[in-house]
């Protein structure tokens, strides 16, 4: 399984980002659970969202994310998104694609291998 991120890059504080994640080998449905992460300079790498199965409780966010970022699944192509809205420089930071082997599993089994993004002021 491999995961490729792209549509990162450079973009004033304020503006907006598309990220995809296209996995090889690995198909996306309702059933399976993915999630984006990044990692700021310096620091531990944080979940952006979790997207689980409905019953346990669908796509939840980080607290610094949540109503500017929305990840969605496009199952007809196969494709993970992550929508960011209102980027702050705080935002900066590589982005990670992930994704797990079964739902129940403790972490994610596969994973990118990132994409830079970067929110000057």
């Amino acid at each position: 399984v491999e995961l490729a991120e792209s549509g990162g890059g450079s973009v004033q504080g304020g503006g907006s980002l598309t990220l995809s994640c296209a996995p090889s080998g690995y198909r996306i449905t309702n059933g399976n659970c993915m999630g984006w992460f990044r990692q700021k300079p310096g620091k531990e790498r944080e979940a952006v969202a979790r997207i689980e199965r409905e019953y346990d409780g669908g796509t939840t966010y980080g607290d610094s994310v949540k109503g500017r970022f929305t990840a969605s699944k496009d199952i007809a192509n196969n494709v993970l998104f992550l929508q960011m809205n209102d980027l702050t420089p705080a935002d900066t930071g590589m982005y990670y694609c992930a994704a797990k082997a079964e739902c129940w599993s403790n972490g994610y089994n596969y994973w990118g291998r990132g994409v830079q993004v970067t929110v000057s002021s």
